[in-house]
């Protein structure tokens, strides 16, 4: 069995990232364990939501940085502060550390722009903390803040897979594309629904086959 790290998107917890990757969970479950965890910085509830989604979806809303100081986060804007992002790569070091090894991460929209971040680190300490196999980045993008220019420099040779809609009105499919030149042979997955993780028939064909490769290495090195 391989292991996963999964990292939510903005606004989401471990646990809420959890429910929303049930199909995805089912698909997997002869092939990987998922292990979630939540970001360290809490995001501010969005004014007025309270009233119309019921409390609840106000609870607990984590982000892996801000992108302005008033704790705001918005992937299109280009700045300079990243508040929160050096808590959430203790997190994912930690993580990675204590809960693996893991053979890959899954992430999601501002997770994967995490990862992908994470990716760049990797490139910099090939021996360091982050040890993974491979990475699938859901609605993942070039992060715009200057602070993270840097870690984009290397080419990232992490295998790849990366998921996007056509119709992502959150996170514009062009977002997405723009991330792959920052990675050695991407694989991509399109599909033309919007701001989740595509679980239909085609979907759950290019899952399996990303991670054939992988799953079989598992395989070989539990029958040594």
């Amino acid at each position: 069995m391989l292991k996963i790290l999964c990292i939510h998107g903005y606004r989401q917890n471990d646990q809420s990232f959890r429910e929303r990757t049930g199909a995805l969970r089912k698909v997997l479950k002869k092939y990987a364990d998922l292990v979630f965890i939540s970001a360290p910085n809490q995001v501010p509830p969005l004014e007025g939501a309270e009233e119309e989604n019921g409390a609840t979806n106000n609870a607990d809303q984590r982000g892996w940085w801000f992108s302005a100081p008033d704790d705001s986060y918005m992937a299109q804007d280009y700045t300079e502060c990243c508040k929160g992002y050096e808590e959430s790569v203790e997190v994912i070091k930690k993580a990675l550390i204590e809960q693996g090894p893991f053979d890959g991460v899954l992430a999601f929209s501002q997770g994967a722009t995490m990862v992908s971040l994470i990716c760049g680190l990797k490139e910099q300490e090939p021996d360091g903390p982050y040890q993974f196999d491979f990475v699938i980045l859901v609605a993942g993008f070039k992060s715009r803040q200057k602070q993270h220019d840097s870690l984009y420099l290397k080419p990232i040779t992490t295998p790849s897979l990366h998921v996007f809609g056509d119709t992502d009105k959150v996170i514009p499919k062009e977002m997405s594309e723009d991330l792959l030149q920052y990675f050695v042979e991407p694989q991509v997955l399109e599909h033309a629904g919007g701001h989740f993780i595509p679980v239909s028939g085609p979907q759950k064909k290019a899952y399996i086959e990303f991670l054939q490769p992988f799953i079989d290495k598992k395989k070989e090195q539990e029958t040594k």
